[in-house]
């Protein structure tokens, strides 16, 4: 199993945000601030851990929201020089972030400058939320102004900020029932030079799409009439979740409408009956049946036993392949059945799907069971 994110934002992360607020304001308690941030820190996890830093700070620094923003601006570091394989050094950040979303509504100006520069060292995704939903005009304004700037970090937070469904945030209800606002800003980065911003641009759009479907297709559609490639690519990232749920109006625009022409032979599924935390292996060949050539989306559908007798399905992307008549190509996946952090396996039948061009195919299933407790002597 992973290690927990938790053990990477240990108890260093609050002595070093004392040492670096110290620097810029030595009357700061760093005694007294590290010994509340640290109280009952072991139990929590990442993100409880990160806001009881940010109570600690609100309790420390001056209850003057403007002289504690200023300090909190004065105390970073230097900015991230690129946008890919950062780790979670930026984490430090993470307090700063939820504090500014959480004591600093009523400080626009001052509030909108220090998520300027705390995205550009981190991210300021979580802590623009609230301003989007308390002061919608005013920092759809300010997104759109940013959509401009010369750092990726402070474009990518224009369409981050904004998504709809942004895991570990509050959603935005108002762009749930009417995404146009998001839309508006997306237009203008959907051919941003860099692929930071148009992949958040494509989770965006997917996330959009989540609430509503039609608005999806519609952007896409437009967006695909002329595309240049990494355009193309973004719309295609955008469409996974409707791709997977097998929508016809989605496979349609990335050239796979209608029911592939194919069969499916050869299924393997090894063992029948496997324990939590072993592995399953899935086999199969797909049969082009027609006498010409056929583009055919190749994925695989999981329905996963859940608590209750319930089942929850998940798509493994396998492959596009183009076929010749009556040619053959075949698929394997090794599924693993341990636990993670983001998926509990239950015991139960698991039914598999092959999905050609968003149409299921029975390939069969396996039992999972619990794994026997060994027996001590």
């Amino acid at each position: 199993m992973a290690e927990p994110l938790k053990n990477r934002f240990g108890p260093d992360v609050p002595k070093r945000i004392a040492q670096t607020i110290a620097q810029v304001h030595p009357k700061f308690n760093t005694h007294g601030f590290t010994t509340a941030a640290l109280d009952g820190y072991e139990a929590l996890e990442l993100m409880p851990r990160a806001r009881h830093i940010a109570a600690a700070l609100r309790r420390f620094l001056p209850e003057d929201y403007a002289r504690a923003g200023e300090i909190l601006i004065d105390s970073l570091g230097a900015k991230l020089e690129r946008s890919a394989d950062n780790g979670m050094a930026p984490f430090f950040y993470l307090p700063h972030v939820l504090f500014v979303g959480a004591h600093g509504l009523d400080h626009f100006e001052l509030s909108m400058r220090a998520q300027y520069e705390l995205t550009q060292r981190f991210t300021a995704e979580f802590s623009i939320r609230p301003y989007l939903i308390h002061h919608q005009e005013r920092t759809l304004k300010q997104l759109a102004a940013w959509c401009d700037d010369p750092s990726v970090h402070v474009r990518r937070l224009v369409s981050e900020g904004s998504r709809p469904r942004l895991p570990w945030a509050i959603r935005l209800p108002a762009f749930q029932h009417n995404p146009r606002p998001v839309i508006a800003l997306l237009e203008r980065l959907k051919d941003d030079p860099e692929l930071y911003v148009r992949r958040s641009v494509a989770n965006n759009l997917n996330d959009i799409g989540k609430d509503n479907p039609a608005i999806l297709i519609a952007t896409a559609g437009r967006w695909l009439k002329n595309a240049p490639t990494p355009r193309a690519a973004l719309v295609r990232h955008a469409l996974r979740s409707s791709i997977k749920q097998g929508d016809q109006q989605a496979l349609a625009l990335l050239g796979f409408g209608g029911k592939a022409e194919v069969k499916v032979r050869g299924i393997v599924i090894e063992p029948a009956r496997v324990a939590i935390g072993g592995k399953v292996i899935i086999a199969f060949d797909v049969v082009n049946t027609s006498k010409k050539n056929q583009r055919v989306l190749v994925d695989l559908k999981v329905h996963y036993a859940k608590a209750g007798n319930k089942t929850g399905a998940k798509v493994f992307k396998l492959k596009t392949i183009e076929l010749a008549p009556r040619a053959v190509a075949s698929f394997a996946k090794s599924l693993s059945l341990a636990d993670l952090t983001t998926r509990k396996h239950h015991a139960g039948i698991h039914k598999i799907d092959a999905m050609l061009n968003g149409h299921a195919v029975v390939l069969g299933s396996f039992e999972l069971v619990k794994a026997k407790t060994p027996r001590h002597p």
